[in-house]
């Protein structure tokens, strides 16, 4: 089975007309997508805009893949999408300038830092309460993010 390479800039957060234009699709049909596929699953910033991150640009071009080029339906791509995470199977990454990674599902540098920004991590199923939890943390990150955002502004003025 071929995959396509498709070059993801080294950028933390995607608006969904980029991932669109990266998977070659039109946003209905990535909505669609998030509706069915549990493991595309778009944060939202605090307008409601879908914010796209790598891992979840990796997931729409995979199921892109299994739909058009491998011809599964939705229900075999679903299936053959949680089996890949469940087993640590391989997402192929493409770098503009290293040609490609292929990396584990599960990565492990040996530290108590995550790993870096160019692994894809398997999204194992989790209970209710830890999503909760996760999305709390995502939203205190993004907050994070926001005040060191403004901060640097202010500094550079």
């Amino acid at each position: 089975m071929s995959r396509s390479a498709v070059a993801i800039p080294e950028k933390l957060f995607f608006k969904i007309g980029e991932v669109c234009e990266l998977a070659g699709v039109q946003a209905h049909v990535l909505r669609y997508w998030e509706s069915e596929f549990p493991m595309l699953a778009p944060q939202k910033n605090r307008a409601g805009q879908r914010v796209y991150r790598k891992r979840d640009v990796e997931m729409a071009l995979r199921i892109k893949e299994l739909l058009y080029e491998d011809q599964y339906t939705i229900a075999g791509a679903k299936k053959r999408l949680t089996n890949e995470l469940r087993s640590g199977g391989k997402l192929k990454v493409v770098g503009e300038e290293d040609g490609h990674i292929e990396t584990p599902g599960i990565e492990s540098n040996g530290s108590d830092v995550a790993s870096p920004p160019n692994y894809t991590r398997a999204i194992a199923p989790r209970t209710a309460e830890e999503r909760q939890g996760l999305k709390q943390l995502a939203s205190e990150l993004r907050e994070l993010l926001s005040l060191l955002e403004q901060e640097t502004k202010s500094r550079a003025k």
